[in-house]
């Protein structure tokens, strides 16, 4: 990655919304020129997806969240990526990582109630040849989503008396 790319993707880091003519002024370059940087990320994967962050507990279609450690027995020839890429498909799991420690994979699902969570979990994921063991922990509140804080800091608008 070129330090050209990393400021684009620094900026686009904290507003995916900002145009290529504000990025254009803010790193005193041509809109052409962050246009077709941005452009090659794309095609080359590295930028994968713009995205909103949302505070699920605002939504009105509130869903359950869940972290699902995953202790498996890598496969001769796949290791740990065959059995991730399979849990990976289900449109349930919004996040699979490899992980050192404990467990092997750090799965994130969301389902719309506590019985879909645990179900997926028994029949789905526990199902698959190789893994040992699962954990999963219920995710009850959100305080940073991304590195944004889910809540703005209240201000005290109380007029100080001495």
């Amino acid at each position: 990655m070129t330090a050209f790319e990393k400021e684009i993707l620094d900026i686009l880091k904290e507003d995916a919304r900002i145009p290529a003519s504000k990025i254009a002024a803010m790193l005193s370059v041509d809109e052409a020129q962050v246009k077709a940087c941005i452009a090659d990320m794309e095609k080359s994967g590295l930028l994968v997806k713009y995205t909103a962050i949302v505070n699920s507990e605002k939504a009105e279609d509130a869903v359950v969240e869940a972290l699902i450690e995953v202790k498996v027995t890598p496969k001769k020839k796949e290791g740990f990526d065959g059995i991730a890429k399979q849990i990976a498909a289900f449109p349930e799991v919004k996040a699979v990582y490899l992980m050192s420690g404990a467990y092997d994979l750090a799965v994130f699902i969301e389902d719309k109630t506590l019985q879909q969570v645990s179900r997926f979990v028994s029949e789905r994921i526990s199902t698959f040849d190789g893994v040992l063991s699962t954990a999963t922990h219920f995710i009850l509140k959100k305080y940073k989503i991304e590195g944004t804080l889910t809540e703005k800091e209240d201000v005290d608008h109380r007029q100080i008396i001495v």
